[in-house]
């Protein structure tokens, strides 16, 4: 038996009509209202038409949304429309199978003008895990590993980028902060900020990843209720929002600053300094490849948390050994290396808070 993919949702489609009206024009099995408003947001239909990226995803209730939107041709059977995007709603973040699945969707509906069309691809793939097109030859669920998709990010170009302050991206994600991530357009925005969970490799948590965040309260208490995020916006404001963020990284100018609230816990110690150094080593290595990198800091990391559960005091009848803050203290380490393992342990849950 063929995997079924059971993180499908949903599916929608909305529609830009000649005189630039836009309207929801079908979806299966539904879409709530608010979702509706993220949604139509998202696709940019109500915009210029020029400015659209054809491809977009980010996540919204803890459930991943993509959007991929296309342009009406001559001989579509659709007189009346000019553009429309069709939403995919899922469980898993997976931008590179969820981009194949739309582009069969939507080629049936260019050719058919009906949804009906689109719904018997989407009902195959759920109960079979794949579906055959014409065009598109088999679209399998199971040839698209999520690991394949958590290290299609550059975490190799980041590094390249930022140099050793490399660091402060991998050490924010580490001890789970907020990062807010700002790039102007948002097909670069997305590219980029999609492998920055993978510094921490060995957690392969995605839903910590907001990567499409407009400054709208909708949105923002969504982001909020996540306790610890990276999050990507294409609107300047951002940068003085500090409610939102500890670390800010602008992508296009290659800055990034800890605010003020944030700089004792960020505060880089000699750990930070052989981390930033080694990260650095490998990005310069033309022979590593991306996933090379991604396997060197995961190692260091290794390392990093077998030195933490070193320091745990042995529990009581059995129990998890945990560290506590007295027995670090009585290690005398400097308070920046001391900060950092105590708050690495905390977020591994390995700590006496």
């Amino acid at each position: 038996k063929m995997a079924a993919l059971a993180d499908l949702v949903a599916a929608a489609l909305i529609e830009r009509d000649t005189s630039g009206d836009v309207l929801w024009t079908w979806s299966y099995p539904s879409v709530s209202q608010q979702q509706r408003e993220v949604f139509t947001r998202k696709s940019q239909l109500a915009g210029e038409p020029a400015n659209i990226t054809p491809f977009v995803y980010g996540q919204w209730h803890r459930q991943w949304y993509y959007i991929k939107t296309t342009q009406v041709q001559d001989g579509d059977p659709l007189p009346k429309v000019t553009h429309y995007s069709l939403v995919i709603v899922s469980k898993d973040f997976n931008p590179e199978k969820y981009e194949t699945f739309s582009r069969i969707l939507c080629k049936a509906y260019s050719r058919t003008g009906s949804p009906a069309a689109m719904l018997q691809f989407y009902l195959a793939v759920v109960t079979r895990g794949s579906c055959q097109s014409e065009e598109n030859g088999t679209f399998l669920v199971k040839e698209f590993d999520p690991r394949k998709a958590y290290a299609a990010g550059s975490v190799k170009a980041l590094v390249q980028r930022f140099g050793v302050e490399t660091i402060l991206i991998y050490t924010a994600v580490l001890i789970k902060k907020k990062l807010a991530v700002y790039h102007p357009h948002l097909d670069g925005l997305l590219e980029t900020v999609r492998a920055f969970p993978a510094f921490v490799w060995h957690r392969q948590n995605w839903n910590i990843l907001y990567p499409n965040i407009d400054l709208v309260e909708q949105e923002l208490e969504d982001l909020r209720s996540s306790g610890h995020y990276i999050a990507g916006f294409t609107d300047p404001m951002v940068e003085s929002r500090t409610d939102l963020y500890d670390i800010f990284v602008n992508l296009s100018d290659g800055e990034i600053s800890v605010a003020a609230h944030a700089k004792e816990s960020m505060a880089m110690g000699k750990i930070h300094k052989d981390i930033a150094m080694a990260m650095v080593q490998c990005a310069e290595d033309d022979g590593m490849e991306n996933q090379q990198v991604i396997k060197e800091i995961a190692l260091k990391t290794k390392e990093l948390l077998n030195k933490v559960k070193s320091l745990a005091t042995p529990a009581e009848e059995g129990g998890k050994p945990l560290i506590t803050l007295d027995a670090l203290r009585e290690r005398k380490m400097a308070p920046a290396n001391e900060n950092f393992l105590f708050s690495l342990a905390a977020a591994e849950g390995l700590a006496e808070l």
